[in-house]
């Protein structure tokens, strides 16, 4: 599982908050220099007023915060409490780790369903891990027999796969290969896979894509890297 590097989402925030004007952007930004020279104590102190506020990224990055321990004793359950005011707010990457707390159980009961409810909302802002969490959920299911919550759902993980490789994301590409050379439910296209196996390119995709050629006519070969030609066009 990745975790949020916390300097992607403060500086972003510290930037928008600068634009907008608002007054609390000097503390906001004094919190993310405390960071950079590992003064994390300075940093929570800092951003605690401003969550308290209602700050939507103070919130989410004293959530990260808890949920690491730094600058602060480590505790899930505040991690989750400030993530989910923060995901409230639609702020991505709360939305994302409020999901992920409830999938693995971290500071709130474990929720497969609820956890599918953040990641969604996450997904749809277009976070890419998210998306392939929802993949891998629908992937695999969650749960056995009658404590079955949610069902293997092979077309419903290939649409949070591909939104994911689409972004680039090489673990869903591979997974969404997988899907298509394997499942019993879609139909088996190996042009499909064949493309997202070359995409993904670590050592893994490219033996596995090697052994799938040899099921493949040389007109399905031609056609699954042309198609792997234009979706790296596109992405230029």
């Amino acid at each position: 599982m990745i975790l949020r590097n916390w300097k992607k989402t403060s500086v972003a925030a510290a930037l928008m908050m600068t634009v907008l004007g608002i007054v609390n952007a000097g503390p906001f930004e004094e919190g993310i220099a405390a960071v950079e020279r590992g003064d994390n104590e300075t940093a929570f102190r800092l951003w605690r007023p401003l969550a308290e506020q209602g700050i939507s990224e103070a919130q989410y990055n004293i959530g990260f915060m808890y949920f690491k321990g730094w600058g602060v004793q480590q505790e899930y359950t505040e991690a989750s409490r400030w993530f989910s005011r923060a995901a409230q707010q639609d702020n991505a990457d709360a939305q994302f780790f409020l999901g992920l707390s409830y999938s693995i159980g971290r500071g709130v009961p474990q929720d497969p369903r609820l956890a599918v409810h953040w990641y969604r909302k996450a997904a749809g802002q277009g976070d890419v891990v998210a998306q392939f969490n929802l993949g891998v959920i629908y992937d695999r299911g969650r749960g056995t027999g009658q404590r079955q919550v949610i069902t293997e759902d092979d077309a419903e993980a290939i649409r949070w796969y591909r939104r994911a490789a689409q972004q680039g994301y090489s673990m869903a590409q591979m997974n969404l290969a997988l899907i298509y050379m394997e499942s019993g439910t879609v139909p088996r296209n190996d042009i499909e896979a064949y493309k997202w196996l070359s995409i993904a390119g670590d050592t893994d995709a490219r033996a596995l894509r090697d052994r799938l050629s040899g099921r493949m006519s040389q007109g399905q070969l031609d056609k699954a890297r042309r198609l792997e030609e234009r979706w790296r066009l596109n992405r230029e």
